[in-house]
């Protein structure tokens, strides 16, 4: 059992910095070698995936975007989940430099929303269409975001219903816990933990973190193997791109993932893929050296498709409507959509950038989101099938590994995009969604076709949460 205060010895910088100087543009036959043990999905070791992150030229870079889209194909199919953000609180004993929820910000307008106020919001989440959310806090333990209140905000979640729609699954963003207090945390049931290590570089980490917990780079940088010790097996975790060099950061998250998956024979559930965004009071956006262009922002997501093939990557609507069109074609699993990163954001219809932790870039509907992923050829999927049944961790991995996802995961999506297209959808997004359908439904094995139709058909005839 990890100690409270364990040490992050996963993490070797020197071997990190040592592949990174001496990784060099390497012969074609030997990118394409790599690129063909990653289309045969067996992952990539730490030195081919420092060969990929050296990858210049444009040929070869089209091979691994090709191959990212192929395996992406192969383990997901057509499916992006859909997921919104809901932020209870912007109140923050922590001081980081980079974000607008820092303790001395006095540009933020602080909230902490009551449960009736959270109850309105996910009363506005859930008519938008979505199933699933990922609630967000600041870190201001013991006080007014006191564990205490999380878990009652939870249940208030869960609790909420409008019409034919409820939210199925919390996913969790909040600052690291004890062993102890994840293990109550878990019994809330809550489905992915999330936490991002916002950069795994200790001398950055120490110069953005100035005080509070969170300047403790051990404590958060061994959060997920307390998570996984008290019982949470799918865990979300990611760099904040842009505050250290991004080629160090996915290498060290790949540390991160190598000790996960010795330590707990299971890695992280999700790799999420935020770049800095402009936030209220600061200026580290326009002053940072370690701006991720678009186009390296497309290869690192790229190269972690090809690496981590079974591993789930979150794309949220702090990129632009552009940027996220691209990458959904290179291996992203999940979105959210019609964000608000502003405590109450939802039923004001409108974000408040003085509330908010950061620029929102894609500000679309989520109907007009939706309409374009089905118009692309993905089925938006509203699915949290795999939470309720169990299917988490390794045993994911189980069903993941050879194949056999694709007869649950499939029609499960068809079935609660069905959902979507008979309570929410415009006419425009209607008729788009259900020639997408067909093609979808056309496309299937005759097993497949077996399990789906009948569950669409059910959808149609008024049921609802139909689900294997």
């Amino acid at each position: 059992m990890p100690e409270d205060n364990e040490k992050a010895l996963y993490l070797n910088e020197q071997v990190i910095e040592d592949c990174l100087k001496g990784t060099a543009a390497s012969e074609p036959a030997r990118v394409r070698a790599i690129l063909e043990k990653g289309r045969a999905m067996q992952g990539l070791s730490f030195d081919e995936t420092a060969t990929l992150i050296a990858l210049e030229d444009p040929e070869l870079m089209e091979e691994l975007f090709a191959t990212a889209r192929a395996i992406k194909d192969e383990i997901y199919g057509s499916r992006l989940v859909m997921f919104a953000p809901l932020y209870i609180s912007n109140r923050c004993a922590n001081e980081c430099t980079y974000c607008a929820y820092r303790a001395s910000n006095k540009e933020l307008h602080r909230i902490t929303l009551s449960q009736e106020q959270i109850a309105a919001e996910v009363k506005v989440i859930i008519e938008q269409g979505h199933k699933r959310i990922l609630m967000v806090a600041g870190e201001h333990y013991p006080n007014s975001n006191s564990l205490e209140y999380v878990y009652k905000s939870i249940e208030t979640i869960y609790a909420t219903h409008s019409g034919n729609g409820e939210i199925r699954r919390v996913n969790a963003n909040l600052a690291p816990l004890s062993v102890a207090d994840f293990r109550d945390l878990h019994k809330t049931g809550i489905g992915t933990y999330q936490c991002f290590q916002e950069t795994y570089h200790r001398d950055t980490y120490s110069k953005v973190h100035l005080r509070g917990k969170k300047a403790d780079f051990d404590w958060r940088a061994s959060v997920m193997d307390r998570a996984m010790e008290a019982g949470i097996d799918d865990v979300g975790i990611g760099p904040l791109f842009g505050i250290y060099d991004w080629r160090y950061e996915v290498l060290a998250m790949l540390q991160h993932i190598h000790h996960l998956e010795g330590r707990f024979d299971c890695g992280p559930h999700t790799i999420s893929v935020p770049r800095l965004e402009p936030a209220s009071g600061t200026d580290f956006t326009a002053t940072t050296p370690w701006k991720v262009s678009d186009s390296d922002f497309l290869k690192l997501i790229a190269i972690l498709r090809v690496t981590v093939p079974y591993t789930g990557i979150i794309m949220s609507t702090r990129e632009s409507a552009q940027v996220r069109h691209k990458s959904f074609q290179l291996g992203i699993s999940q979105t959210s959509a019609g964000s608000r990163t502003d405590p109450g954001g939802y039923e004001r219809s409108a974000g408040d950038f003085h509330s908010s932790q950061f620029a929102v870039g894609d500000t679309r509907p989520v109907d007009e989101v939706v309409r374009e992923i089905a118009e692309m050829g993905f089925t938006p999927s509203f699915c949290t099938a795999c939470y309720r049944t169990g299917r988490t961790g390794s045993d994911f991995m189980d069903f993941a590994k050879p194949g056999a996802i694709k007869y649950h995961c499939e029609p499960n999506a068809l079935s609660t995009f069905t959902e979507y297209l008979e309570d929410y959808a415009s006419p425009a997004t209607k008729e788009v969604g259900e020639n997408h359908m067909l093609h979808q439904i056309a496309a299937m094995d005759d097993k497949q076709q077996r399990i789906a139709t009948p569950m669409i058909e059910a959808v149609k005839s008024g049921k609802r949460d139909v689900f294997v």
